[in-house]
């Protein structure tokens, strides 16, 4: 796993202050997602298959996490949103953007 996601980076795209305090204090990565969502299904293969820890929230079932998501996604109930450590975030990203942020190689 890349170390630089739990540092703050000023290049990168920050999640809303709430979300990124919640994500920074866990020191965790934190999938917003939904059970019908084919990309969310995608997405947490991906890091399964990696070993890559996350907490998963399920937007339909915890009606604070779609403000954040909407926060994050300027006004988009857009799914998966990622939440790194560093308070960056991914919103709906291919399994080569997640490889290359977590510095997963081949």
């Amino acid at each position: 796993m890349n170390l630089n996601l739990f540092r703050r980076s000023s290049d990168q795209t920050a999640a809303s202050s709430e979300a990124m305090r919640v994500a920074s204090e866990a020191g965790e990565l934190i999938v917003y997602g939904a059970a019908w969502c084919g990309d969310c299904h995608r997405s947490r293969r991906f890091l399964d298959r990696h070993g890559i820890p996350y907490r998963w929230i399920d937007v339909d079932r915890d009606p604070a996490s779609v403000a954040r998501v909407l926060e994050i996604n300027h006004g988009k109930r857009s799914v998966p949103t990622l939440i790194f450590p560093d308070g960056t975030t991914l919103t709906e990203p291919s399994n080569a953007e997640l490889a290359k942020k977590l510095g997963i190689v081949g």
